[in-house]
């Protein structure tokens, strides 16, 4: 059985810190489910570590569906999250309701993630209506890297910190089951885990959230064109992938790989029948043929 909604809700009731991590593909999904981690969120961060887009901005829902349902195929119990990407709701309710259903629908997710807050509570409401589970984003929505202007910490004066206070508790009341909250001052983004009833999943908002997410290829090490300050090298899979691979290029040119033992055999008296010279395989008219 997949974990629901109201587990992840009562983990919070329970005081139990919360897991989510990113996955995009059949096999990462799979360890992660196997290791128990309760969320994973098929992030659009997918652009930037997997398609190598400059930002998320670029990518669709066609590629958002395309790796969601492959983390679903290799998941059993976690609660797999699709993450709506850019336009596929801000124009339009209709837009909303049509773009959250083919997640679940076609993709086979549980639920879904919008970045904002109040100005996209109306629609997690009419989602939530409509029985599709919406996990919140507020704080640093990369998404609005425009209009935000870079990568920066969010809720650092008292009116933008105000402004994400509201943000929460408009979701909450909207119906969403969870909060991201990206790159927030630690001791605000503590106060509003006290402030909404529902879980607050931090991403470089310190401690005081209920759980935390990070994007898998940071903390394995296999992403390199930056590393986040929020995230926490766990393993350093790059290094490790590319000596496979140096070794590998090696043992191929020196003639050591394959080895007996990644080659198969076959019975020699069909191989001497087949290099026999009178062999149809290897007549004139056979090459021709």
């Amino acid at each position: 059985m997949r974990i629901t909604i109201n587990q992840i809700k009562q983990m919070k009731q329970k005081g139990e810190k919360i897991t989510m991590l990113t996955a995009y593909d059949y096999s990462t999904a799979r360890i992660i489910d196997e290791v128990g981690i309760p969320l994973i969120l098929v992030g659009d961060s997918l652009g930037m570590v997997v398609l190598g887009y400059e930002s998320t901005i670029p990518v669709t829902i066609d590629e958002m569906l395309h790796h969601t349902k492959a983390v679903v195929r290799g998941t059993r119990q976690t609660m797999v999250i699709g993450d709506m990407p850019f336009m596929t709701y801000h124009v339009s309710i209709e837009d909303a309701l049509r773009n959250a259903a083919r997640f679940i629908q076609e993709a086979g997710a549980q639920a879904v993630k919008l970045e904002g807050g109040v100005t996209v509570a109306e629609k997690v409401r009419r989602v939530v209506d409509c029985g599709i589970p919406v996990m919140g984003h507020i704080g640093l929505t990369p998404q609005s890297i425009h209009q935000l202007g870079g990568y920066k910490v969010q809720g650092k004066t008292p009116e933008a910190a105000a402004r994400l206070l509201e943000d929460a508790r408009v979701l909450e009341q909207a119906g969403a089951f969870a909060i991201v909250l990206e790159t927030v001052p630690a001791p605000l983004a503590a106060l509003i885990t006290k402030s909404v009833s529902i879980p607050t999943i931090g991403i470089g908002a310190g401690i005081g959230c209920d759980g935390q997410v990070q994007v898998i290829n940071d903390i394995l090490g296999s992403f390199t064109d930056f590393v986040p300050r929020h995230a926490k090298q766990y393993a350093k899979l790059a290094d490790i992938i590319r000596a496979a691979i140096t070794e590998y290029d090696r043992e191929v040119k020196a003639g050591s790989f394959p080895t007996e033992e990644q080659s198969f055999s076959m019975d020699e008296s069909i191989l001497a029948k087949l290099t026999e010279a009178k062999s149809p395989l290897f007549s004139p008219q056979s090459k021709e043929s």
